[in-house]
């Protein structure tokens, strides 16, 4: 069982890049075939989630690589799915 573990935390962080790197591939894709572009909040999910990961990973035993790279695919994750509303540039609004 603790083999498992070891690979665990030594695989984790990369399999954790690999989908945060999917995710940006896809989302490029997608912005280019869209003419209307929408924005949301992802990179400042990441940046919130990259934080709180690693407080997280080093709170928990150290494991402070495994918490930055969970964090910013947890925070893409939620940031992606919130969208901007459009500001106006009107003054009275």
């Amino acid at each position: 069982m603790e083999n498992i573990l070891d690979f665990l935390r030594a695989a984790l962080p990369w399999i954790a890049i690999g989908l945060l790197l999917a995710v940006f591939a896809a989302r490029g894709a997608k912005k280019k075939n869209k003419k209307e572009q929408t924005e949301d909040y992802g990179t400042e999910g990441m940046c919130l989630g990259m934080c709180f990961g690693t407080a997280i990973g080093t709170a928990f035993g150290n494991n402070t690589g495994i918490g930055i790279s969970l964090g910013m695919l947890i925070g893409l994750a939620i940031g992606s799915s919130i969208k901007k509303e459009e500001q106006s540039d009107d003054p009275k609004e």
